[in-house]
């Protein structure tokens, strides 16, 4: 019933990676008929901790808690506690200051504004989706195409019950493989989206309750859709209630403020040096693949973990012990958080959101690495988007930002990704980035998509991006889906959904991701006419070739030297009537005459051809 100090022992020394289940609030039996809540904090520089709550009336001397030795952990014990009630941990400082803190390793808390802690037992749920989660395949293997959504804004108004219902039909209907879902951990203050968590262990209660998410995420498995979840390892906001100064000192965070003040977001970096901290967030990232079954989890923020000079002046930065910028405690905690999922949960992803070149990120940590499964690939992304806004007479001078790209693409193993980050604060919808006449933005748009889908690299939309969202995302209301109703935004949507029946179905756009034996540039230099043309081979040799057209001039009878092929048969155009489209090319077929093709390709046109080598 107490906390053995064999589980102390691995806290302390940063290596418990199921540290929730020995911290917090849980219910333990006394015998038979007794109940009982044990309670349990770390504030080892506390001079007296309490828990409170409605079982005692809010009363700092009703249950007082007992330090487990010399860990810095207290315990308490309740029996008349019970499921739903609210509590904090009030902890006197030495200075003799009352704080009332929530606890950090809650599974529920109260919707803003309240801030108490609930208490709830994660059991009981029952799960159907054993066959998904037991597969054997590695989804590495296998064709990821993400639809990133923020649960309050995707319909504002649903629960996680009615996201089941309705997202998942949505998504399943579009093809995709798996949803992220922004940052679903309790947070304050909407605006933050949930990248400022005071709850690390609570999802988050505008939606419901841990089990309702359990429902989410059972139906999306039983549907065949994985789930991946923003993971915030980084930071935390300064509320009263949470991390920040927890027993009155830094505890969570590293007490110079050259390593834990991130001044742009007003927020504290995490010590990531500190064992009891990583048993925190290592075990964080283990409970949600765990105890909600998750598939993934991309780690937010990971350029600002790793530099120690990130977004901070001269001056405002601390070295590191051998004088440069690295977070060598960040390193060593991703390569602990690496391992640790690796041994604890069978085919999870590891996804990093980092921005930087820093070498390795999906290398293994034996070898150095990171031990990343997947990096976002923010340099295709940066240089596509400024591409695609340039007006087309210009772009002839920016080719390298089409092709440059491909230079690096397999030194990392990547997705491509348009997320939530690139349609707010002024950098508007990607439909109001393509420049020229309405027909001609959706053209661009559509083309966008070919040159995404097609190219190595898993996949990641932003809601709203596949049916052509106007303006920028605003998380306070629904995505525009009345838009849906008109036949360009239509269109689009339609071109999604055949873009990853395509990319989910052909082994040559996703099984070899890693180097250039899946990779064939067919027109690469051709700037003056802004087109490049390449293949995406399988495991089997079998090859699909794209032509990309990003001016709205028309090619005809462009040549695209083919050694070996007989014919090329055209499976997919952006320019279809169906999306949208004016169809302006007719021919689907071509054959080779002295090892080159000769085609057709329509202004802003974006074709997919299957190549026939018999």
């Amino acid at each position: 019933m107490r906390l053995t100090e064999t589980e102390l022992y691995l806290f302390n020394n940063g290596v418990n990676c199921y540290a929730y289940r020995t911290l917090g609030c849980h219910a333990v039996n006394a015998g038979e008929q007794a109940k009982f809540y044990r309670f349990s904090v770390y504030a080892p520089n506390a001079k007296r901790v309490s828990v409170v709550g409605d079982f005692n009336g809010w009363d700092t001397e009703s249950l007082r808690m007992t330090p487990c030795g010399s860990t810095g952990v207290w315990e308490a014990f309740s029996d008349t506690a019970q499921v739903g009630q609210r509590y904090k941990f009030a902890i006197l400082t030495h200075e003799d200051n009352w704080l009332y803190k929530a606890d950090p390793y809650a599974f529920y808390s109260e919707n803003r504004p309240d801030t108490a802690s609930v208490i709830y037992e994660m059991d009981g749920y029952e799960w159907g989706d054993g066959e998904y989660i037991n597969r054997v395949e590695s989804p590495l293997e296998k064709p990821i195409s993400i639809y990133e959504v923020h649960a309050g804004s995707w319909k504002s108004g649903l629960s996680y019950r009615e996201l089941a219902d309705e997202l998942i039909e949505y998504v399943k209907d579009m093809g995709y493989t798996h949803i992220e879902l922004m940052p679903v951990a309790e947070h304050p203050l909407d605006d933050s989206w949930g990248y400022q968590v005071t709850g690390f262990y609570s999802v988050t209660a505008r939606y419901g309750t841990p089990h309702d998410f359990m429902y989410l995420v059972d139906k999306c498995h039983q549907s065949g859709i994985g789930v991946i979840v923003d993971w915030v390892g980084a930071h935390f906001p300064k509320d009263a209630h949470g991390l920040r100064l927890f027993d009155g000192t830094p505890l969570y965070e590293h007490p110079d403020w050259r390593r834990s003040e991130q001044k742009q977001w007003g927020t504290l970096l995490f010590d990531y040096g500190r064992s009891e901290v990583r048993s925190f967030l290592i075990s964080n990232a283990i409970f949600f693949l765990k105890e909600y079954h998750i598939d993934g989890l991309r780690a937010d923020a990971v350029s600002c973990m790793l530099y120690l000079d990130y977004g901070r002046e001269p001056g405002e930065w601390l070295e590191n012990k051998d004088g440069g910028n690295i977070n060598l405690d960040a390193v060593e905690l991703f390569q602990m958080l690496s391992e640790t999922v690796k041994r604890e949960c069978k085919n999870a992803l590891l996804i990093a959101e980092e921005s930087t070149a820093f070498p390795n990120v999906t290398g293994a940590p034996k070898d150095g690495g990171l031990g990343f499964d997947l990096k976002w690939n923010m340099g295709y992304m940066n240089d596509t988007l400024s591409y695609m806004s340039l007006d087309p007479i210009h772009r002839k001078y920016h080719h390298s930002k089409l092709t440059f790209p491909m230079m690096y693409a397999f030194s990392e193993r990547f997705v491509l990704p348009f997320s939530h980050d690139e349609v707010v604060h002024g950098k508007r919808s990607l439909l109001q980035r393509m420049p020229g006449s309405y027909d001609e933005m959706f053209a661009q748009l559509r083309l966008l998509y070919v040159y995404q889908f097609t190219m190595p690299g898993k996949k990641l939309m932003f809601m709203g991006d596949e049916f052509g969202q106007f303006i920028e995302w605003d998380f306070k209301k629904s995505l525009d889906w009345h838009l849906t109703d008109y036949p360009k935004h239509s269109g689009v949507r339609r071109a999604v959904r055949a873009l990853n029946g395509i990319y989910t179905k052909t082994p040559a756009l996703y099984e070899r991701e890693t180097g250039w034996d899946g990779f064939e540039w067919v027109s690469v230099n051709d700037a003056d006419n802004s087109v490049i043309a390449y293949i995406r081979r399988a495991a089997d040799g079998k090859g699909l070739l794209t032509v990309l057209n990003f001016t709205p001039v028309p090619r005809y009878s462009y040549k695209l030297p083919l050694n070996g092929v007989r014919r090329i048969k055209r499976i997919f155009t952006s320019d279809a009537e169906a999306f949208g489209g004016i169809n302006a090319i007719r021919s689907d077929e071509y054959g080779a005459a002295e090892n080159a093709v000769f085609i057709d390709i329509g202004g802003y046109e974006g074709c997919i051809f299957e190549i026939n080598t018999d």
